[in-house]
């Protein structure tokens, strides 16, 4: 078997070392404020993955010292309840509350929207809310959707330069596709050094359904970043030789998971590439656990 030619892009090693970090810190938070930062997390359903999220999530939060609690609700629930249910949380009724997230996604008969929107913008560690968005589009960002900060952390922790790169989003969803556009294209420093060597100054183009060869526009890519949620969507052939491959898809196929990128062939082709599991997922629990901290201490006048 040829050994593959890409450098893997470990998100699990990464993410423990950013854990080490936030653990200290957290230490530091509760001996000020004599309180541990604590994420409240609001379940609808009993998805299976859904459900696995946010087991993941609280272990997480463990790790590094904070407080976490699950919120069950049924699948039956009206977006009014829902709705009724956050700004309860809001108003520390379910105990205190510096991070609220609602796990998505939520069944068809509710307003999705409605119910983020109820999350209020200062402790929204999703950072899904209509103010953090845009407070990132003006390259002063509060919150950053986790999966786009993890990603960004990955190109800036593996020193692949971006400044004048070419980088090809495929999905533009509001969760991962428009949030990374607007980070990886910012004018440093939002987040990342300034010498070029990860995570801002790019040329981003962003794919979707109607973009027609979405091949046409990552073969022309040195850093591809796919997030669509197709299996195996990514063939080697749409890959330019040492192109860097962010695969965030998460998809189960004949029982095991894999990612929007043809692991295998592609790792062949590429420089560097993130495998699924064990990439972009661990990170985007490691920044969902760094904006509940950041939540903390706006909260408490810290920052």
């Amino acid at each position: 078997m040829t050994a593959p030619a890409a450098r893997i892009l470990d998100g699990r090693a990464l993410a423990g070392r950013i854990e080490s970090s936030l653990r200290q810190e957290v230490e530091t938070f509760a001996s000020m404020f004599g309180r541990k930062p604590r994420l409240v997390v609001v379940l609808v359903g009993d998805m299976a993955a859904s459900g696995s999220y946010v087991k993941s999530k609280a272990a997480a939060a463990a790790r590094v010292g904070m407080e976490s609690t699950v919120l069950p609700v049924a699948a039956t629930a009206t977006t009014g309840e829902l709705v009724a249910l956050v700004k309860a949380i809001a108003r520390d009724e379910h105990g205190h509350a510096d991070g609220i997230l609602v796990q998505l996604p939520l069944p068809p008969h509710v307003d999705t929207v409605a119910v983020l929107d109820a999350v209020p913008a200062d402790r929204d560690v999703d950072g899904f809310h209509p103010e953090n968005a845009g407070l990132l589009s003006q390259g002063r960002p509060r919150f950053i959707p986790c999966t786009a900060a993890g990603v960004q952390r990955m190109l800036i922790d593996a020193a692949i330069p971006t400044a004048g790169k070419h980088v090809v989003i495929v999905g533009r969803s509001d969760i991962v596709g428009k949030p990374l556009a607007l980070l990886l294209a910012q004018r440093p420093p939002l987040g990342c050094p300034a010498d070029g060597t990860g995570g801002c100054d790019a040329t981003v183009t962003i794919c979707h359904s109607r973009s027609g060869d979405i091949g046409h526009f990552t073969r022309q890519a040195d850093i591809v970043v796919a997030a669509v949620g197709k299996p195996q969507l990514i063939t080697a052939d749409m890959v330019r030789p040492g192109a860097a491959v962010i695969d965030v898809g998460i998809n189960r196929v004949d029982g095991k998971l894999v990612g929007d990128v043809d692991y295998g062939p592609v790792s062949e082709v590429a420089g560097w590439i993130s495998p699924v599991p064990g990439g972009v997922g661990p990170m985007t629990v490691a920044m969902l656990i760094a904006n509940t901290l950041l939540a903390a201490e706006l909260r408490l006048g810290r920052r």
